[in-house]
């Protein structure tokens, strides 16, 4: 787990401090395959959680969820429709927040359990009473 939060912050600095631009020719097509990778890493700690995860079924996910974000980018430019993105960012930031809800809960509820296991089962002592 630390390796891959220790990957994604090296990347994140990695980023900031390059000096490297995308033209705004290519900026919606960068934004909607960010919105499609972070959906589908949202849907990967989900599925984690809920342990059904599958590396075969997330790295396809990545792509196909990728690939089909830049294609209705390119439709919608194709036929004069600019902002048929729109479906897709709106498709994938309702997927992202459900997942994120899933993942905030999931992890909140393995929290409590872990609180209620702990010393008196509520936490801390309350000041000056020691723990037997």
């Amino acid at each position: 787990m630390w390796i891959i939060l220790i990957g994604f912050l090296a990347g994140v600095l990695l980023g900031m401090l390059s000096p490297f631009t995308v033209p705004v020719v290519y900026a919606r097509y960068l934004s909607i395959a960010l919105l499609a990778a972070l959906d589908t890493v949202f849907g990967g700690l989900r599925a984690s959680l809920e342990g059904t995860y599958d590396n075969g079924v997330f790295i396809t996910g990545f792509f196909t969820n990728g690939l089909l974000a830049a294609g209705l980018v390119y439709l919608g430019d194709r036929i004069g429709v600019d902002d048929l993105y729109l479906a897709g960012v709106a498709a994938m930031g309702i997927r992202m927040f459900n997942n994120l809800g899933f993942i905030r809960r999931a992890l909140f509820t393995k929290w409590r359990l872990i609180q209620a296991k702990g010393p008196g089962a509520g936490g801390a002592a309350p000041a000056g009473r020691s723990q037997r």
